[in-house]
């Protein structure tokens, strides 16, 4: 029996349900001053994914990485859902 993709799935899910607080409260305290770090952390994570020996933790890095670069649109729709109401307007906001 082969559990590589049950354990990728598993991993893809938690990895995006961390990923949702963590665009929101970057975008409250930073801003969307922060989207390089996304940038930064999804080049790191490809290039660990690269370098991983095994395929599920390769997988598991690779998605990390898009997970991470997709967040760099995430704050952005984030500052629009900020400007519209449905959440708070944090420190990171300049006037």
């Amino acid at each position: 029996m082969n559990f590589t993709g049950i354990i990728v799935g598993l991993a893809t899910f938690l990895i995006i349900g961390l990923f949702h607080p963590i665009v929101i409260k970057a975008e409250y305290y930073l801003g969307t001053r922060c989207w390089w770090m996304f940038l930064v952390a999804g080049f790191a994570f490809c290039a660990l994914s690269i370098l991983a020996a095994n395929f599920t933790v390769s997988t598991i890095l690779g998605v990390t990485a898009f997970s991470s670069f997709w967040s760099i649109l995430e704050i952005f729709e984030q500052r629009d859902r900020v400007k519209k109401g449905w959440f708070p307007k944090g420190p990171g906001h300049k006037e």
